[in-house]
C-alpha cells in the first residue's frame, strides 16, 4: 500500500464516522476549514494503522542470507510512531534490536521495516516489544534477540497526569540474552553515544 495513493476498503465509512464526532463534539463540519476534515483524517488513519496489511515475517524472508557470523548484530535508534490503544494518542521514540545469528542474517533495514509493521497498528508499547522479538525470533531463529524501546506517550504529556518529560522503557529478550552478560553487552552499546529521544 502505498500511503499517499492507495487507501484500504471502508474510507468512505471512516469519514462518515469523523463527520459524526466533529458534529458530538460541538463543531459544524460544514464551514470551510472542517469541510475535508474528516476525508484526510480518515486517510490518515488508515496510514497509521497500514500495518494490518503487512507481514512482517516475510518481509525477514525476503532478504534472508546464509553466513557464519555468529555474534551481536544490533540495529539502534529505529524511529517510530504509534497509536496506543487506549486514547489513540500518539506514543514515539526509539526501538534498539539485537540479534546473535545462527547460520542467516537478514537485511539491516528490514529490522526496520518489522518495527514499522508493529508500530503501525493499534498498540501498547509492552506488546510490540514482545512482537517485534517473537517475529525475529520465529523468522531467523537466532541463538538470540533482545529488543528494548524507549518512548514518550502523548496520553501522559497531553491528558491525565500532564508529564512532559517522562519516558518509558520496555525491553524483552529470549535465548542468549537470558545471560546477564550478554544483556549488558548490549546494554553497554546502546548507551555508547549517550543519545537519548
Amino acid at each position: 500500500m502505498n500511503p499517499e495513493t492507495e487507501y484500504r476498503e471502508g474510507i468512505d465509512d471512516l469519514a462518515a464516522n469523523y463527520k459524526n464526532i466533529l458534529k458530538l463534539l460541538g463543531e459544524d463540519p460544514e464551514r470551510e476549514g472542517l469541510l475535508k476534515t474528516p476525508t484526510r483524517v480518515a486517510k490518515a488513519m488508515q496510514v497509521l494503522t497500514r500495518g494490518y496489511n503487512m507481514d512482517p515475517e516475510k518481509v525477514l524472508l525476503d532478504a534472508l542470507f546464509e553466513e557464519k557470523y555468529n555474534q551481536m548484530v544490533i540495529v539502534k535508534d529505529i524511529d517510530f510512531f504509534s497509536l496506543c490503544e487506549h486514547h489513540m494518542l500518539p506514543f514515539y521514540g526509539k526501538v534498539h534490536v539485537a540479534y546473535i545469528p545462527n547460520g542467516y542474517i537478514t537485511g539491516l533495514s528490514k529490522i526496520a521495516r518489522v518495527v514499522d509493521i508493529y508500530s503501525h497498528r493499534l498498540q501498547v508499547q509492552e506488546r510490540m516489544t514482545l512482537q517485534i522479538k517473537e517475529c525475529i525470533q520465529q523468522t531467523l531463529k537466532p541463538l538470540g534477540v533482545m529488543v528494548v524501546i524507549e518512548a514518550k506517550h502523548m496520553c501522559m504529556q497531553m491528558r491525565g497526569v500532564e508529564k512532559q518529560n517522562s519516558i518509558t522503557t520496555t525491553s524483552d529478550f529470549c535465548g542468549a540474552f537470558n545471560q546477564a552478560k550478554t544483556r549488558e553487552e548490549f546494554m553497554n552499546l546502546l548507551q555508547s553515544e549517550g543519545k537519548r529521544i
